[in-house]
């Protein structure tokens, strides 16, 4: 392969997933959505040090259509497992591009009581109605234990020297 390491998370395009793949399925909100949060596709930022974690993928219909124009509100707790409720430390929105790609600059977020590590997230297509869900990382000991775990919002992760790459499409019934 020539190019740097970052050269080649560049080029990886998200495996489409969802031919015969049900809709991403609809999770609890839960207690620490803000609305109106700054549009953004990096957290980085907003923590010191952490696990850098890059978070992408596409939106899709059941076809596997790309939905242009999606959008995305991404929040969660950082390293110290923590949720921001004074600011917008680790939240944020974008839209996905016309081809449904959308991509955030993160940080692997932190397990914390009562929870498995997750990246909360509300979906909507334009004109379309608001999913409301979660991303799971795959392989961590407290899944099986988190009453709110889906196995279907498993993101595909790897990890790197760099950090970590998720990726996961969004299904949505349109």
């Amino acid at each position: 392969m020539n190019g740097t390491p970052e050269d080649a998370l560049k080029s990886i395009t998200p495996t489409v997933r969802c031919n015969g793949t049900p809709p991403t399925p609809a999770l609890r909100e839960g207690p620490y959505y803000k609305p109106d949060t700054p549009r953004r596709t990096s957290f980085r930022g907003d923590v010191e040090g952490g696990v850098p974690m890059l978070l992408h993928g596409s939106v899709r219909t059941l076809e596997g259509k790309p939905i242009g124009g999606t959008l995305l509100d991404f929040w969660q707790v950082g390293g110290e497992g923590i949720y921001d409720d004074d600011g917008f430390r680790l939240r944020g929105h974008q839209f996905a591009d016309a081809d449904g790609q959308w991509r955030l600059e993160t940080v692997v977020p932190a397990v914390y009581p009562g929870r498995t590590r997750h990246v909360h997230v509300k979906v909507q297509p334009p004109g379309g109605t608001v999913l409301t869900t979660m991303l799971y990382f795959p392989g961590e000991r407290r899944n099986h234990l988190d009453k709110y775990f889906r196995p279907e919002c498993l993101m595909d992760v790897q990890e790197s020297p760099a950090g970590w790459e998720a990726t996961f499409t969004f299904v949505l019934d349109v």
